[in-house]
Formats: C-alpha cells, structure tokens, sequence
C-alpha cells in the first residue's frame, strides 16, 4: 500500500479529525474558539486573502475556503451538527450544509465523496447563479468602519427519502430489427442519485464595511448564491455603492469640501472649526489674505487607507468668497480701499489673452482688466499662481 493510499484510509478511519481540524485551523483556531474569535479571525484573513487585495496565486481559492469555513462555523446550529456529525456524517447527511459540491474541502475529498470540484472525467461541475446585490454606505461608514446585518431568505436543499434520476444524458444504442439487421438509438440514460427537496430557509449574514473600502468593492459570500439541482450553489456578492456625500466628496484616499467665507474673513483672516465624518473638529485658520478659489491641504485628515489604516489621505478645502450685495460703498470708505489696495486698474489699457510671463502686481492683485477664453485658456492667475494656500 503506497503513502497516498494510507493518507486516503486514515482520513476514511477517523474523518472527524481531518476534516474537524481543517476547518477550524484554515481560521487558525481550535475547536474551542469562540464566536468571537471566530469572526476575529475570519475578518483578518479574509482582509489579507481578498482577491481584490491579493493577486497572488492560490488567493482567491485561499479567501473561499475561509469564507466558506466561517459561514460553518459561525452559525451555532450547522457547528453544532458539524462537530458531532463529522466528515462521514456529512458524507451521509447531504443536504444543503456539505453535500451538492459547495463544501468548500470537496476538492480535497472529492474522491471519498463520489464527486465534487475535481471530477475525473473533467466534466465541469454545474454551478447555481450568482446573486449581486447593491449596498448602499455613507462616506461616514467608509470612514469609521460599521457593520450591517442581514436577512438572506433563499431555497435550500434537503435530504428526502427515496432516489431520483440524475445526471441524465444521451447514448447511442444497438438494436436487433431481425436476422442480421440492427438500428442505432439515441436512449435516454440516467444515474439513480438520493432525492431531495428545495426549502425555504432565512439566514443571518454579516457584512463589515471595513476602514477605507472603496466604491464598487466586492463582498462575496460563497455558497450562498442559487442552488443547483445537481451542483453547487453559487454566490452572494454584496457591491459596495458609495453614496454621495452633502459636504465632502472622495477621490481615492483623498477628501474634498468647499467652504464660503465672507469677503471681511478673506480679507482680514479667519478661524473656525469643520465637523469630520467621525465627528471629530478640524481647526481651519489663517491671518493673510485668502482669494476666491484657493485651497487649503490638510494633511492625514483624508479617509483611511484600506490596505493600510494606519495611513490617510488628505483633506483638500477650497475656499469661496461671498461679495456683499447691493451695498454701494461711501466716499470715504472707497478711499479707505484705495488707500490699503492701491489705485484703480480699470483706467489702465485693456489686456486681452494670457500672459506669457508673470505680470508685475499680480500676487499684489494689482493689474489691469483682462479679457480671455475662459474655457480654453487658463486665468493669468491661474497660470502664474499656485491657489494652495501656503
């Protein structure tokens, strides 16, 4: 008997063990772990093996086996059946739980169980349809991290008494007509397999928005797609759907806001406090002159990064500036602006175009009235100054 065969019989003599420790162990756990270190442990590795994150070979097939053995283990009922019944319960059992092929380990024990993802003959197994369905997340949830809870209504397969014909296909047969003469069929040929029947179950599934999650992530729950009569179930796919946001909005790691400030705080400063996602206050300040359209950089005040939530991105505020309206200076008080500002431009000659140097008094605001395509040409600001704030 060679080693391959012997491993075979162990795993036949004492399938609690095998299977019992493979499923506990692809979460790095015993068999005494409890739903909190169950899920602990799942949200971990199901982070480090995500196929989106992880393209290295193996993952993807890594990431169901993890998924599949805490969507066992973290139900209280199907553990329960799972630690008494073991691999050869399960064998026997059918059903829904471990048989039809979504057993995430049949690969491995798909010779012991008559079937499963490797087939000898290489026929493809057949697969139930996937479910996708939209999630809806605030930015505020992105940024803090949540979890939502969910009633998942589908059809299960259960064991019933009795067999049904199976794996059904056509074959040519060989029929005597009379002496000597014979007619080829095509015949109808189909395999006796144990019956079932579809029930409606609920199920609880739990979806973790993690740290930094980003529009259209996939979050996949194996198995847990349609049935198939004679294959495996197909899978659930949650897509994260960022929604939009009244005061920020979301590029990559980075955050964007505007803010209107009054012409008196653009030009004689300002200080005040934005309410973040989370709640917490930053401080936006500044003593100099503030323009229309300048942006202020805000370091590590961007979402999260979700490979790395120990970094951030950044905070990006433009600033608009809100003119008085319908207020017509005094005499006096237009000297005043004069006086600080410098002379009227609008006398000066009229420039038309863009400049192709920096013009003299232009960070001063002191130039001439120019005239330009404002959709194909940049401002003569725009194009000799920098609007972040400095």
């Amino acid at each position: 008997m060679g080693p391959l065969k012997l491993v075979v019989l162990l795993a036949i003599m004492s399938p609690h063990c095998i299977l019992g420790e493979t499923l506990y162990e692809s979460l790095g756990l015993s068999s005494t772990a409890t739903l909190d270190q169950i899920k602990k442990a799942y949200r971990t590795m199901a982070k480090q093996y995500h196929p989106d994150k992880n393209k290295e070979p193996g993952a993807e097939n890594k990431f169901r086996l993890i998924s599949t053995a805490y969507e066992r283990l973290s139900d209280e009922e199907k553990r329960r059946r799972y630690d008494s019944i073991g691999l050869e319960g399960c064998k026997k059992d059918g059903g829904d739980d471990f048989g039809g092929g979504d057993h995430p380990f049949a690969s491995f024990f798909g010779s012991m169980f008559g079937g499963g993802h490797g087939s000898e003959s290489g026929q493809q197994v057949n697969r139930g349809g996937d479910v996708t369905i939209d999630l809806p997340v605030t930015l505020e949830e992105l940024f803090v991290g949540e979890f939502i809870e969910f009633t998942r209504s589908r059809s299960v397969k259960k064991p019933k008494p009795g067999t049904r014909k199976c794996n059904c296909h056509m074959e040519m047969k060989t029929r005597s007509i009379g002496p000597g003469r014979f007619q080829m069929v095509q015949e109808q040929v189909c395999s006796e397999c144990p019956n079932y029947e579809f029930v409606n179950e609920d199920r609880q599934l739990e979806v973790e928005i993690e740290l930094g999650m980003r529009d259209k992530y996939s979050y996949p729950f194996p198995g847990e797609g349609e049935p198939h009569a004679d294959g495996e179930n197909g899978d659930l796919k949650f897509v994260i759907r960022q929604q939009v946001h009244s005061i920020f909005h979301r590029r990559g790691d980075d955050l964007y806001t505007n803010v209107s400030i009054s012409l008196v705080d653009a030009l004689t400063g300002f200080s005040f406090e934005l309410i973040h996602l989370d709640g917490h206050k930053v401080k936006l300040s500044r003593e100099k002159v503030t323009w229309p359209g300048a942006i202020l950089r805000i370091a590590n005040e961007g979402m999260p990064n979700y490979e790395n939530n120990d970094k951030k991105g950044s905070l990006y505020v433009t600033f608009d500036v809100v003119f008085p309206r319908d207020k017509q200076l005094t005499t006096a008080e237009s000297e005043a602006v004069v006086g600080i500002f410098g002379d009227k431009q609008s006398a000066s000659t009229v420039a038309y175009g863009v400049p192709m140097v920096r013009e003299k008094g232009l960070a001063e605001g002191h130039t001439a009235p120019r005239v330009y395509n404002g959709f194909t040409s940049p401002s003569s600001a725009g194009k000799h100054l920098g609007n972040t704030l400095r």
